[in-house]
């Protein structure tokens, strides 16, 4: 591992939005979705984090090497003039290798993790229409999560009628 970690996340620095331009190597795609929870992100948390770039002193322009989409609903959706930007010098090749870990290092959410942060969203008042705009999910998303794990406990105090228990004792008496 490497001992000599540098922090260039120290050094943010708002930079005009019309001097910052995608890198023609990113293959990393983000669904319409996801696009819609990225601005809601901005929008009620801010911008935390930066757009990481390496400035091209000749063309005076700074290339994404991550942060593409967080740029572009920046730019395009939410009409910013600047952004926070920290700068690496790397070689092309360096930076292609940055974008990629960069996206891939962000990892996924799992069943479990998520069906336990949505109980205690809703434990803590949340309706469901709340969680599937701030989680960036369809309501049956919710609902799938909900009854992957917790289906009793949201039935727990629900009265049911009592047509079961006459079905019940009609075809399969206790004896």
């Amino acid at each position: 591992m490497k001992s000599n970690i540098t922090f260039p996340v120290l050094n943010v620095c708002l930079v005009n939005i019309d001097k910052i331009v995608a890198n023609d190597y990113n293959p990393n795609k983000v669904a319409p979705p996801e696009l819609e929870l990225l601005k809601i992100s901005i929008i009620e948390d801010g911008f935390t984090q930066p757009i990481v770039c390496y400035y091209d002193e000749e063309k005076d322009e700074y290339k994404i090497v991550d942060g593409y989409h967080r740029y572009s609903v920046a730019k395009n959706i939410l009409h910013l003039k600047e952004i926070p930007v920290t700068v690496i010098n790397k070689p092309l090749v360096n930076r292609m290798a940055s974008t990629v870990r960069h996206n891939r290092a962000r990892g996924t959410h799992s069943i479990d993790g998520m069906t336990n942060l949505i109980e205690s969203l809703i434990n803590l008042g949340w309706k469901d229409s709340e969680i599937a705009l701030n989680l960036g999910m369809q309501h049956e998303e919710v609902i799938r999560l909900k009854q992957s794990t917790f289906l009793k406990d949201i039935f727990m105090h629900h009265t049911f009628s009592k047509s079961w228990k006459e079905f019940e004792d009609t075809y399969y008496p206790k004896e």
